[in-house]
């Protein structure tokens, strides 16, 4: 039984700011889940309740949100991102599931206390994960885990952004850089490439912030990857408006049997073997949306496409990142 607003069939969701990635939009197309709280949350922000739905309850605080019984499940998207770790664990210790906005922790001291608490209270966490089940990346990681690619020996991973006026200055807003923005090339290549990070190093300027403060605008980072090979991501808020599209992505993986990119933003695609140019990618898997999974996993049992050990690995390895990253500046 999870608590939702029926107490069987139904998913009750709260919502804990809008800094971030909230989920209120996407809840509209799962019927299975209802929101029925939020907090640090404008109402003005949150579409009206659909006729014969749950109350939507407004509470001043967390702390408030957390004894609404109809509540099974917090989405976050903390005011302060460097606080949302220790709120994580309160969700879970209050007997509620957790869905967090990246990065959900910023040390990995607060990373294995999350993991603790949900093994300890039995609660289920999840972070807002789904990078690598997206189009195209979902049919890369499909083909590189079939060894269309062979070994993976080399990944070269790109994530890029526009800057805009709301950048906060403050890293303990929003993560900053490395942790908000890098997670992603990060989960390009554990999630997509299939192979996980050992060692990684990163070096962050601030050089191109047009104000006063601690906005990185660029990291570089090196990698060595467990099973012998290596990588290298960047990431930066240096994405022209005029390219087009939100996000400036590039993938290639190189293995032993040729390799496979998404460049662009993902709008193109190539597979090269090592006797044949297969050109682009045959997209025809939908992408899959990692709530629908979370919720699916909540009311049904059905398994995750990662464990959470894997699914926040990449966090992990950005937090030790921007860690090397502030030791040599």
């Amino acid at each position: 039984m999870l608590g939702g607003c029926d107490g069987v069939n139904t998913i009750g969701v709260g919502l804990y700011g809008l800094n971030g990635h909230q989920i209120h939009r996407k809840l509209e197309v799962y019927p299975q889940a209802e929101l029925v709280a939020a907090a640090a949350v404008d109402p003005e922000a949150l579409p009206q309740q659909p006729d014969g739905s749950a109350e939507l309850r407004h509470y001043d605080s967390l702390d408030e949100l957390l004894r609404d019984d109809r509540v099974a499940l917090v989405s976050l998207c903390s005011p302060m991102r460097s606080k949302q770790a220790h709120e994580a664990i309160r969700c879970l210790e209050a007997g509620k599931h957790v869905y967090a906005e990246k990065p959900c922790a910023m040390s990995e001291e607060d990373l294995d206390a999350i993991i603790a608490a949900s093994a300890r209270t039995g609660m289920t966490f999840h972070e807002m994960a789904g990078t690598a089940f997206e189009q195209p990346w979902l049919t890369m990681r499909n083909r590189v885990r079939e060894g269309i690619v062979g070994t993976v020996v080399q990944v070269l991973a790109q994530k890029s952004y526009p800057y805009h006026d709301r950048r906060p200055q403050d890293e303990d807003v929003d993560g900053g850089l490395t942790l908000q923005s890098g997670v992603h090339a990060l989960r390009f290549i554990e999630h997509v490439g299939g192979v996980r990070v050992e060692t990684i190093e990163a070096v962050e300027t601030g050089l191109g912030n047009p104000k006063e403060g601690g906005l990185k605008m660029a990291v570089s980072m090196m990698m060595r990857l467990e099973d012998g090979g290596v990588a290298a991501a960047v990431a930066n808020y240096l994405n022209p408006n005029a390219f087009g599209t939100w996000g400036n992505e590039t993938l290639r993986i190189f293995g032993t049997k040729g390799f496979v990119e998404a460049t662009d933003g993902g709008t193109r695609t190539r597979l090269v073997l090592n006797d044949e140019d297969c050109g682009p990618l045959t997209l025809d898997e939908p992408s899959l949306d990692y709530l629908g999974m979370y919720l699916d996993n909540l009311q049904t049992g059905a398994p995750m496409p990662l464990t959470l050990e894997d699914e926040v690995h990449p966090t992990r390895m950005v937090i030790r990142a921007r860690q090397s990253a502030v030791e040599k500046a």
